[in-house]
C-alpha cells in the first residue's frame, strides 16, 4: 500500500473510533490493540502513568510530566521509564495523527512492570531493568474541562498518608472510583477526601486550590495528596502555597479543583454554598505557560 493510501486509511480508522494508540512500534485504535494477560499492569496495577494536554498540536508541560513520571519510577522500584530525546519523535507522530481530528487532545504514556512468570505479587529479584518493563500509549480527543462543580467530603474513602502511593500516579484508581461513585450518588458531582490524619487532601482526581483572603493555598504534600503538575506550577511561581487544611470552608472562601486536564470551579462543599472564582480559566492558563510571576 502507498504511504499516502495508508495515511488516509488509517486516518479514517482514527476519525471512526476517536482514540488511538502504540505498543510495539504499532499504530491502530484502542481496540485493535493487544495487551498481554500476564502484563502485571491488568493483573495488579503494577504500573504507572501520565496524561499529558495537547494544545495547538503540541504537549502541554511534557519535561515537567516526564520528571514525576521518572521519580514515581525510582520511588516504587521500578525502572527507569522512556526518556524525553526517544519520546517527542514518537508524540510528534501520534499528534500528526490526531490533527487529523481536532486540534486538541491528550496522551496517556503507560509503564508497566512488564510481564511475570510466576503467580503472585513477588518481584523478581535484582535490579530492575528497562526491557522487561512494557511502555505503551493512548491518544484522545479532548478539550479542557471549566465547568463548575458540586462536592461533598467522602465518608467512606480516605488517602493514605503515609504511603508511597499516594505520592504517585499509579494504574490503581479503585479508591478514586468509589469516591467519585458515592458523591454521583449522593446527588453531588465530584468526591473530596480526607487523608488518613485528618486533613483536607485533593479529589478524586484533582488537586484542590483555595483562595482565602488574597492567599491561594493547597493541601501541603504531608497530606497524602498527589503531587500535581499544575498544582507543582503554582508552587513554582510562587503564586500558591502549601498549608494544612481543614475540611470546613471559612468565610468568603473560593476552592478550586485543578490538574492538567480542568480547571473547575467549586460550587458548594457539602451543604454549604461556595463563590465562584471569577478568573480561574485565566489562572489555569497562566500556569500552563512558561512565564514566571
Amino acid at each position: 500500500m502507498e504511504v499516502n493510501a495508508f495515511i488516509k486509511c488509517f486516518s479514517m480508522n482514527l476519525i471512526e473510533h476517536q482514540r488511538f494508540g502504540w505498543i510495539d512500534g504499532q499504530w491502530d485504535s484502542i481496540h485493535k490493540l493487544d495487551l498481554p494477560l500476564s502484563d502485571r499492569g491488568l493483573n495488579h496495577s503494577d504500573g504507572i502513568f501520565e496524561t499529558i494536554l495537547i494544545l495547538d498540536h503540541k504537549p502541554v508541560l511534557l519535561k515537567e510530566h516526564l520528571n514525576r513520571w521518572q521519580k514515581c519510577a525510582t520511588l516504587l522500584g521500578m525502572a527507569q521509564p522512556p526518556k524525553m530525546e526517544w519520546l517527542e519523535p514518537l508524540i510528534e507522530e501520534g499528534i500528526q495523527h490526531q490533527s487529523l481530528m481536532t486540534n486538541s487532545g491528550i496522551v496517556r504514556l503507560n509503564w508497566s512492570r512488564g510481564d511475570h512468570e510466576q503467580r503472585g505479587i513477588d518481584l523478581p529479584i535484582g535490579i530492575p531493568k528497562a526491557k522487561e518493563h512494557r511502555f505503551w500509549m493512548e491518544f484522545n480527543s479532548y478539550k479542557p474541562c471549566f465547568s463548575p462543580l458540586s462536592t461533598m467530603i467522602s465518608c467512606q474513602e480516605r488517602r493514605n498518608a503515609n504511603s508511597r502511593i499516594s505520592q504517585c500516579k499509579t494504574f490503581a484508581y479503585s479508591q478514586s472510583i468509589q469516591a467519585r461513585r458515592e458523591a454521583k450518588l449522593s446527588g453531588y458531582d465530584e468526591a473530596l477526601l480526607l487523608s488518613t490524619n485528618g486533613e483536607l487532601c485533593c479529589s478524586s482526581t484533582a488537586n484542590i486550590i483555595i483562595r482565602r483572603n488574597s492567599d491561594l493555598l493547597t493541601p501541603h504534600l504531608s497530606s497524602g495528596c498527589l503531587p500535581g503538575v499544575m498544582r507543582q506550577q503554582g508552587i513554582q511561581k510562587g503564586v500558591v502555597h502549601e498549608v494544612k487544611l481543614s475540611a470546613k470552608p471559612e468565610p468568603r472562601d473560593q476552592w478550586l479543583l485543578i490538574n492538567s486536564l480542568s480547571c473547575r470551579p467549586i460550587t458548594k462543599v457539602n451543604n454549604q454554598n461556595l463563590p465562584i472564582w471569577s478568573n480561574y480559566q485565566e489562572f489555569w492558563y497562566e500556569l500552563i505557560s512558561k512565564k514566571k510571576h
